[in-house]
Parts: C-alpha cells; sequence; structure tokens
C-alpha cells in the first residue's frame, strides 16, 4: 500500500477470520490459533495435568492419552529467539505404551478455516507445517494431520521429524500435498487435527509421509516422550499454511489473537471483589436470573465450566449474600442466561459480583 492510503480490516465473529477490503482476502495465513503459546486464559501459566479426555493449556491445546497423569503442561517463557512463549510438556513417569495405547498434544481446527484447501476433492492444496521444538531427548519424533478428532479419523497424514541435540530448539518445515480423499468438515465442526505424538502405539502408527486410510497420529518407531521420567518437549511458533514452502510465522496482535481463541473458550476472571459479571433481576423466591454478552461470537452454544458458587455475590436492594449455585439456564453463541440460586424478594433487580478474588467462569465451546 502506498504511504498515506489507509485500509480497515474487519474481524469476522463467525468464521474467526480476519478480512482486509484493501487485498480482498482473508489475512489469516496460519490455520493455528495461539501458535505462538502467548493465551493462557483457562491457567495463567500454572500446570495441567494430562487427562483421558481433552485437557486444555495454553489455549487451543489440549492433551490426552489413555490413562490419565503420564505427562504435564505449562506455558513456558523458554523460548527460540523472536517468540515470548512455549508449552512445555514434561513426562511423568517413565511408561511403556502399549500398541494399542496414545499420549498426544494437539490443536483442533475448525472447519471454516480449512474450507478453502479443498481437502477431500481433486483440487486439494498443499500446505506447510512449521514449528520450533525442543526436547531433552533426541531421536526421531512423530505427529499426524487427521481429518476428524483422534478415535474418529479416516484419513491420516502421518509425518516425522528429527531433533539432533538435547535441549537446542530447532525449526522444522513439513510440505504435505493436499488429501484428495476422503470427507473434510468445512463447516463449523472438526476441520482437522494437528497432532504432536507423545507416546504412540503401533496400532496408531503408520509410515511417515503419505496419506493413510485410517486412524493414524503418529510415525512408525516415534520417540515416546512418556517412556522417559521426567522427560521435556516445548513446542511454540507453529503455523499451518497453505503453500510449499514455510514463511515467517505470522504473529498477530496480542487482541486479534485472544479474539480468535474467545471463539472456543471464554474465561472471565478478576482478582479483585465486586467485579459485576452481569446484571438481572429475582425471578421467585429462590432463583435469580443474570444476563452475560461475550466479548466475540462463540463456536456454538457453550457449556459453562469451572464455577464455584460461593466465589459470587447477588447484590440487591437492601443487601447481598452469597450464592450457593451458578448454572446456565440458557446459552447462544453471543450471550447467557446464567440462573443462581439464593433468595431475595421477587422483582428486585440484582447484579451478580466476584464476591473473592478468585471469582472464575469458563463458557466453553471448544470444537
Amino acid at each position: 500500500m502506498a504511504y498515506g492510503s489507509a485500509s480497515i480490516d474487519t474481524f469476522n465473529t463467525s468464521t474467526g477470520q480476519t478480512f482486509s477490503p484493501a487485498s480482498g482476502s482473508a489475512t489469516m495465513k496460519n490455520r493455528i490459533i495461539n501458535g505462538a503459546m502467548v493465551i493462557d486464559q483457562r491457567n495463567a501459566g500454572a500446570s495441567v495435568t494430562q487427562g483421558t479426555s481433552s485437557v486444555y493449556d495454553v489455549d487451543r491445546w489440549y492433551g490426552i492419552g489413555g490413562i490419565t497423569s503420564k505427562f504435564t503442561m505449562q506455558q513456558s517463557s523458554t523460548v527460540p529467539a523472536g517468540f515470548t512463549n512455549s508449552l512445555k510438556v514434561t513426562s511423568s513417569s517413565a511408561f511403556t505404551v502399549g500398541s494399542g495405547d496414545a499420549y498426544i498434544l494437539a490443536q483442533a481446527i475448525e472447519g471454516y478455516n480449512i474450507a478453502d484447501l479443498n481437502w477431500g476433492t481433486a483440487n486439494a492444496k498443499t500446505v506447510t507445517l512449521s514449528f520450533w521444538v525442543q526436547s531433552s531427548l533426541t531421536g526421531t519424533f512423530g505427529g499426524a494431520l487427521i481429518n476428524n478428532t483422534w478415535l474418529a479419523a479416516t484419513r491420516s497424514y502421518p509425518f516425522s521429524y528429527t531433533i539432533s541435540s538435547a535441549n537446542t530448539w530447532t525449526q522444522i518445515n513439513i510440505t504435505i500435498t493436499g488429501d484428495t480423499a476422503g470427507t473434510w468438515t468445512t463447516t463449523n465442526g472438526v476441520g482437522m487435527n494437528v497432532v504432536f505424538g507423545l507416546g504412540v502405539g503401533s496400532s496408531y502408527s503408520n509410515t511417515a509421509g503419505a496419506w493413510a486410510s485410517g486412524d493414524y497420529i503418529s510415525s512408525t518407531g516415534a520417540v515416546s516422550v512418556v517412556g522417559t521420567s521426567g522427560a521435556t518437549f516445548y513446542i511454540t511458533g507453529v503455523q499451518l499454511e497453505q503453500g510449499s514452502v514455510a514463511s515467517a510465522f505470522d504473529y498477530r496482535h496480542y487482541g486479534v489473537e485472544l479474539a480468535l481463541c474467545q471463539r472456543y473458550a471464554y474465561v472471565w476472571s478478576t482478582s479483585a471483589i465486586a467485579v459485576a459479571i452481569g446484571s438481572g433481576f429475582q425471578y421467585n423466591t429462590g432463583s435469580a436470573f443474570y444476563a452475560v454478552t461475550f466479548p466475540v461470537t462463540m463456536r456454538s452454544a457453550p457449556t459453562l465450566n469451572s464455577v464455584t458458587a460461593s466465589n459470587w455475590n447477588n447484590i440487591y436492594q437492601g443487601g447481598q449474600q452469597t450464592t450457593t449455585s451458578v448454572l446456565i439456564d440458557a446459552s447462544g453463541p453471543s450471550s447467557a442466561t446464567l440462573v443462581v440460586s439464593q433468595s431475595s424478594s421477587v422483582g428486585y433487580s440484582n447484579i451478580l459480583w466476584s464476591g473473592t478474588t478468585s471469582a472464575n467462569m469458563q463458557f466453553v465451546a471448544e470444537l
């Protein structure tokens, strides 16, 4: 653009992309959200333990495995040049992975954000996956791109990469020819999962470098991080882009990255008392209703997680009281109605605010 001209970028909360009228194209080059691991709404840097269902550490990144507590995850400041955060995985024991076992770190990409790749058609486009990685272990590591959630994929592209020096940052670039077969969701469901194997058995492993029909999430013979007690694995700068060459990392503005993450999880938290989350009214002698509006349109109507009712106070005419439960009565992608168990006079106008410095609500619409 010539000096002195102007452009207006608009953020589409339905698709999670930024659009530039000047160029006529979406500027979300990187299909990965929070690839630099800077957003951590849920945990604020605290360590979390992997479970048998998806456990999220930094936003959009989850760990999962067949047996709980085989590794922990935590936002880290150990980084290569040009980054401020990474995601650190630490093995909790020396665990021998069986043929039907799998332990992974992954991100699910919404179908809207891969629709233009035309996968599953003759016009499928090539992509390049790039990232920075460091481990206390060396050898050949594995991962995969799959067309659904783990245990439900029917198309897989296992890949491998090498870490030659322990505890040394290495940049990896992997070019992947677009898949002309299979079914790839292009709406608001799971379009793709980008998976990094941390210990994957033979049943879920296959030859690297080719598309396969089946559920394969790593390459055959890859290093098992969970196989060594205390082993570490760091990753950052993860980028998936169209084309056969890795370009510079798409480091988006913090506010844009946060908004992209909030499409899937909106975490309301405060370190102060008497901060309001919503206003409402006393419906009957036992229940009050409050309206909460989300900062961006979420992927779908969210669920409500991680609420401790005693952290909240109801403020009404003439007094206040600690709540006994907080639930979603109804929700949509843009707002929710909370129902709170409490007793005050019917018809009072009320405010729901933080009663402690650890008040927290998590509205979740993850893939």
